[in-house]
């Protein structure tokens, strides 16, 4: 029988379930920490925190390695922004581009610098997308934000990941991690929860994909926020970076803990050690939250990684509006002109991030709560 410790009000009777086969799988070394955004996901619960010894499962990781967030703080204040901030949506679509498979179309001179230093044996066509989509922004729940915290501090937030690059290795290695359990006739509860053992070639290859995944990730977020900064200060006539956080919520790492040494992946997790920084983005159109680590170690010093959908996708499409969508958006700059394409991003969709932040008192401090003023999705 496995172990989960929850941090959920709001759970539904499929994530529950997911959990507990999730806390069963027979490389899970300890219990499962259920954040309070928790949902079903591919194998393992998203908003879980799984430790594993002598194993990684590559689906807990997920299909978008390393994808997270960063949150720039900026000099300028409310004072300082113009009337209008719906000049801001077309200009990051030209310098952070968005939507599935779009990049840059050819490789930046940065990009392709970024790329002669971290060297990663890689496909010639994955190379060259690589290349291409290092420092655009993709689609689904990935946006772009600016924002004003209670001070009325400019804060420029993003939420993305790997890209193409990442889905694609991932993908590839789910594949194999189900053919070797196959092979090796174990039965799983869930196939999705395949593993690669420690020591295999697979394992290997795997984890030099993921953490090299996990860096373009990091890089991929820091050319996106370099880009909107120039866009914000273009706009607003001035302005300078205070201060930047960028963390992952969805990836695997080796720590300590219980004085063992395991991996502990986060699918949708951000790390909250004490005093770690993060950052908790709402849906569309409600807060996020600068958060501070408690180092909770019950949760493996984790916390939630945002709102956690509550409807499929293909449920707010159907019984969400649009009219509804434009009403909540009201006075905020975003893609307004394609509100069709975002109905699954409504806010509607997703939990409470007012009470996602009550359940995890005993996980983070909130240092600032941030106010969108301006929303760019991949349409």
């Amino acid at each position: 029988m496995g172990e989960v410790k929850s941090w959920v009000s709001d759970i539904e009777e499929g994530t529950r379930l997911q959990a507990e086969r999730l806390s069963r799988c027979p490389v899970v070394s300890g219990h499962v920490a259920l954040m309070p955004d928790a949902h079903v996901g591919m194998g393992a619960t998203i908003g879980s925190v799984i430790p594993t010894e002598g194993a990684i499962i590559p689906s807990a990781v997920g299909v978008d390695i390393g994808c997270g967030m960063i949150g720039t703080e900026t000099d300028p204040t409310a004072n300082d922004l113009p009337d209008s901030l719906q000049p801001l949506v077309p200009a990051f679509g030209a310098s952070v581009p968005a939507g599935v498979g779009r990049g840059h179309g050819l490789s930046t001179q940065a990009a392709a610098k970024w790329m002669e230093s971290n060297p990663h044996e890689l496909e010639d066509k994955l190379q060259s997308r690589a290349l291409e989509q290092l420092g655009s922004l993709g689609s689904g729940n990935h946006f772009l934000e600016v924002c004003l915290d209670e001070r009325d501090k400019v804060w420029v937030v993003i939420h993305s990941g790997s890209r193409g690059v990442g889905n694609i290795l991932a993908t590839q290695h789910i594949r194999v991690a189900k053919d070797t359990i196959r092979l090796m006739k174990i039965a799983l509860e869930d196939p999705d929860l395949a593993y690669f053992l420690e020591g295999s070639d697979e394992f290997n290859r795997y984890v030099g994909d993921m953490l090299w995944s996990q860096d373009y990730a990091l890089a991929n977020r820091e050319f996106m926020m370099d880009a909107a900064l120039k866009d914000v200060f273009a706009l607003i006539g001035k302005g300078q970076e205070v201060s930047r956080i960028n963390c992952h919520h969805n990836f695997a790492v080796r720590e300590e803990h219980d004085g063992r040494s395991t991996w502990i992946t986060r699918k949708g997790a951000i790390r909250a050690q004490k005093g770690d920084l993060g950052i908790i983005p709402g849906s569309m159109g409600t807060k996020s939250y600068i958060v501070e680590g408690l180092g909770n170690p019950a949760s493996y010093n984790s916390c939630a990684h945002g709102a956690g959908r509550r409807m499929s996708r293909k449920q707010a499409k159907r019984e969400l509006s649009v009219e509804s969508l434009v009403e909540r958006m009201a006075g905020k700059a975003w893609n307004r002109d394609n509100p069709q394409a975002l109905l699954d991003e409504h806010p509607d969709a997703y939990k409470d991030i007012d009470q996602v932040m009550e359940d995890q008192k005993d996980l983070v401090a909130i240092s600032h709560t941030l106010h969108q003023i301006v929303n760019y999705k991949g349409v």
